[in-house]
C-alpha cells in the first residue's frame, strides 16, 4: 500500500455506490484510508437500490400480498382488471427506496467518506475527471481505483425501446398503466421473477424462453418444480423460442417468434442479458485495460484488472453477479490493496436466491454436477406440505433437498423451493461452511423448534439416512 504521504488527492477512489462500491468505500474508511466515492446519480445506492434488487423485491412483496388477499376473499377467483393500481404499488416501492438511500447515506457520512455526484471518466491511470451534477468539472487523483459501476439491461438494435409498450427491467418500474397481458422475453432470473410478480397481480403472462428449460443452472428437480408451478398458475411458457420482431397492431403488440408463432399482449418486457456500465469511463485513456464483449473487465482472483492498481467488482467482474457477493468483493479488493499477500476471496459455495413466487435458493452442487464428477451421493428430501408450520401458514408448496456424500455424509449441495427459501438456505450454508463437522448427522442430532420451517432439515436428513439402510 502506498504511503499516506502520497501527493495524490486520495488513497482510493471508488466509482459507483452500489453494493460493491459501498463495501469497498466503507472498508477503506475503516482502515484509515483517504477515500472518495463518485456516483453519477443524485442519490447513492446504485442500480441495486434504484432499479433492480430493492425495487423488484419490494414490488414482489406487494404482489404477494395482493395475491394472498385475493385467495382469502370469498370469491377466491383471480384478481379482476380494476382491483389493483400499478402506479400506487410503484409509489410504495419508492418509499422503500427512499428509506434505503437515507440509511446508506448515513453510512458514508458517519465514516467521513467524501461523496461526489457526477459522471466520472479516466484522464489517465491515476486521474479522474468528473462532470458534476452541478455543471462543474472536477479532476481528482488517487493511488488506487475500485470500479463498481454495475450493469444495465441489454438493448438489441432491432427492438424499439422508445415504444411506450416496450420495457426493460429498469423501465418496467415506470409503468403507470394496468396491463391485462404481458409477454416476458427472456426466462433468466429477472424474467422469471417478473413473470411471478405479474402473475401474482392477476395478469396474463407469456414467458418466452430461448433454452430447453427454465434456469438450467439449477438442479433439474427445482427447475421442473418452477416450470410446473408457473404453468399451474396459468403462465404460458414457450421454450426453445427466439425473437424475430415486435410489431404494433392497434393497441396491442405482436411478438413474432422465429418459429412463426405470434404472441399478442398489451406490453412487452425484454429481459435477455445485461452489459457492463463501462462505456462512459473513457477506457481508451487506459492503455492495457481489457474488457470483454459484455463490457465487463478482465480481472484476476483479487479483482485486479489488467492495470494492477485498478480493481473492478460486482457485475463488472462477472459471475456470480449477486449484490451479496459484490459487497464482499469490494471489501476484499481493499484488503488486497493493503496487503497484496492476503488470501481473501469469496468462499466456494455462495447461496443463490431467486425471488420467484415461491422463492428458490440453492448452495453447492446439483445432481447433474455430482453425476458428471462421479461423486457418490444420496438425497435427503422433504416436501413442505408435510410440515406443520407450512400447513399452519398456508405455504405448503415447495420442498427441501439435501445432496450428501453417501460414504462420508458430507453435505454437497442444498436446494430449496418454497416460501422463505432464501432464508431457509442459510441454515444449511452454516453447516456446509464448517471445516470440521459438515455432516448430515448435524441435522439428525440437533433439536429444532417445532413447528418451524427449519424442521425441514431434520426431516430431509432422516429421509436421506434411511436411503442408506
Amino acid at each position: 500500500m502506498t504511503s499516506k504521504k502520497s501527493k495524490r488527492d486520495f488513497d482510493v477512489i471508488v466509482i459507483g455506490s452500489g453494493p460493491g462500491g459501498e463495501g469497498a468505500a466503507l472498508q477503506a474508511a475503516k482502515e484509515g484510508l483517504r477515500v472518495a466515492v463518485v456516483e453519477r446519480n443524485t442519490h447513492i445506492g446504485g442500480n441495486c437500490t434504484h432499479t433492480s434488487t430493492i425495487p423488484s423485491k419490494a414490488l414482489r412483496q406487494f404482489a404477494n400480498m395482493v395475491h394472498s388477499n385475493s385467495r382469502s376473499q370469498e370469491s377466491s377467483g383471480p384478481l379482476s382488471y380494476h382491483q389493483f393500481d400499478f402506479a400506487q404499488h410503484i409509489a410504495k416501492t419508492n418509499e422503500v427506496i427512499a428509506k434505503q438511500v437515507t440509511i446508506r447515506s448515513g453510512h458514508y457520512s458517519r465514516n467521513n467518506v467524501e461523496v461526489l455526484h457526477g459522471l466520472a471518466h479516466f484522464e489517465d491511470v491515476h486521474q479522474l475527471s468528473i462532470d458534476e451534477v452541478s455543471g462543474l468539472k472536477t479532476a481528482i487523483t488517487a493511488d488506487y481505483f475500485v470500479v463498481a459501476t454495475g450493469s444495465r439491461p441489454y438493448h438489441p438494435p432491432k427492438i424499439d425501446f422508445k415504444h411506450p409498450g416496450v420495457f426493460d427491467s429498469d423501465t418496467i418500474l415506470q409503468l403507470r398503466d394496468n396491463p391485462r397481458t404481458i409477454t416476458v422475453l427472456g426466462a433468466g432470473v429477472v424474467g422469471c421473477e417478473y413473470t411471478s410478480i405479474f402473475k401474482s397481480l392477476g395478469r396474463k403472462v407469456n414467458l418466452i424462453n430461448g433454452h430447453p428449460r427454465l434456469l438450467s443452472f439449477l438442479d433439474d428437480e427445482i427447475s421442473d418444480a418452477l416450470s410446473y408451478h408457473l404453468r399451474d398458475q396459468g403462465v404460458l411458457i414457450r421454450n426453445n423460442e427466439e425473437l424475430d420482431s415486435i410489431e404494433e397492431q392497434g393497441s396491442d403488440l405482436i411478438v413474432n417468434l422465429q418459429s412463426g408463432k405470434k404472441i399478442r399482449s398489451d406490453i412487452v418486457l425484454f429481459a435477455i442479458g445485461r452489459v457492463g456500465n463501462t462505456d462512459k469511463l473513457a477506457l481508451h485513456n487506459l492503455k492495457g485495460i481489457e474488457t470483454n464483449s459484455k463490457g465487463n473487465f478482465v480481472v484476476n482472483s483479487h479483482y485486479q484488472t489488467t492495470i494492477p492498481h485498478i480493481y473492478a467488482v460486482g457485475d463488472l467482474s462477472g459471475f456470480p453477479n449477486l449484490a451479496s457477493a459484490a459487497y464482499d468483493q469490494g471489501r476484499f479488493a481493499i484488503r488486497h490493496i493493503l496487503d497484496p499477500n492476503c488470501d481473501d476471496s469469496l468462499v466456494k459455495d455462495i447461496p443463490i436466491g431467486i425471488y420467484t413466487s415461491p422463492e428458490i435458493s440453492c448452495i453447492g452442487r446439483n445432481e447433474k454436477e455430482l453425476t458428471a464428477a462421479k461423486t457418490p451421493y444420496e438425497i435427503g428430501h422433504t416436501v413442505f406440505r408435510h410440515l406443520a408450520r407450512a400447513q399452519i401458514a398456508g405455504q405448503d408448496v415447495g420442498m427441501l433437498k439435501i445432496l450428501f456424500h453417501s460414504k462420508t455424509l458430507e453435505i454437497l449441495g442444498i436446494h430449496c423451493f418454497g416460501h422463505n427459501a432464501a432464508e431457509i438456505i442459510h441454515i444449511g450454508q452454516a453447516i456446509m461452511s464448517r471445516k470440521e463437522g459438515n455432516s448430515l448427522r448435524y441435522f439428525i442430532d440437533t433439536t429444532f423448534n417445532y413447528p418451524t420451517m427449519a424442521e425441514a432439515y431434520r426431516v430431509a436428513a432422516l429421509n436421506g439416512l434411511n436411503r442408506l439402510c
